[in-house]
């Protein structure tokens, strides 16, 4: 497999998990994207613990694809393999968030792992910066960046769980979680191709 089709691994990891969080949750009377976790879809001892996990395994398993067409370009650009190894330790919290479903106590302690991966698009757009053609991967890493760290801000809002902003967002934080996933995957669904095009030349 080339390293151009292995960069666009990203894009269906992005597929799979927006797709698989909303079909699982159809089975769920009553379940509300606005207000409850993506983690609540598969709790432990519920009958949709089993494919939620196979549903993570199947994105952490497309992330390391897309990690390794990362990895090749990169290399064969001359540029830092750095980002690559970023979005394997997103691969392995992906995992780890699976099979430990919650309520479990690794569950949090994965999810929290995130955080390292997600520091990916900075390191994209740090490795790509001196590239003439890579002005557009590059503006979109950065942008994508920050709405990452607005992001993880609204939602380690819950570790000060007395603070005026977390009472803002409890009755809404199933939004602000999609808006956290929802904006790396789509940075990996749209640097895929944009790094793909760098490899053709």
């Amino acid at each position: 497999m080339t390293a151009s089709v292995r960069l666009w691994f990203g894009a269906l990891a992005a597929l799979i998990f927006a797709a698989g969080v909303w079909a699982l949750a159809s089975k769920i009377p009553g379940y509300s994207h606005v207000h409850q976790t993506i983690s609540e879809i598969g709790e432990a001892g519920t009958p949709l613990q089993r494919p939620f996990t196979v549903l993570l395994l199947v994105v952490a398993f497309c992330m390391l694809v897309f990690a390794s067409g990362v990895f090749s370009v990169s290399k064969t650009a001359g540029r830092s393999t750095f980002a690559a190894w970023l979005l394997v330790c997103m691969a392995a919290s992906a995992a780890g968030v699976g099979i430990f479903s919650t309520p479990h106590p690794l569950h949090n302690v994965f999810g929290l792992s995130e955080l390292v991966g997600y520091q990916a698009p900075a390191a994209v757009a740090l490795t790509w910066r001196r590239e003439p053609r890579a002005g557009g991967l590059v503006a979109f890493s950065w942008l994508m960046f920050v709405l990452l760290w607005v992001s993880m801000g609204l939602n380690l809002a819950g570790l000060a769980p007395d603070s005026d902003l977390w009472k803002h967002i409890k009755p809404v934080y199933g939004l602000a979680q999609r808006a956290l996933f929802g904006s790396f995957f789509l940075w990996c669904a749209a640097a895929g191709p944009m790094l793909a095009r760098l490899a053709r030349g």
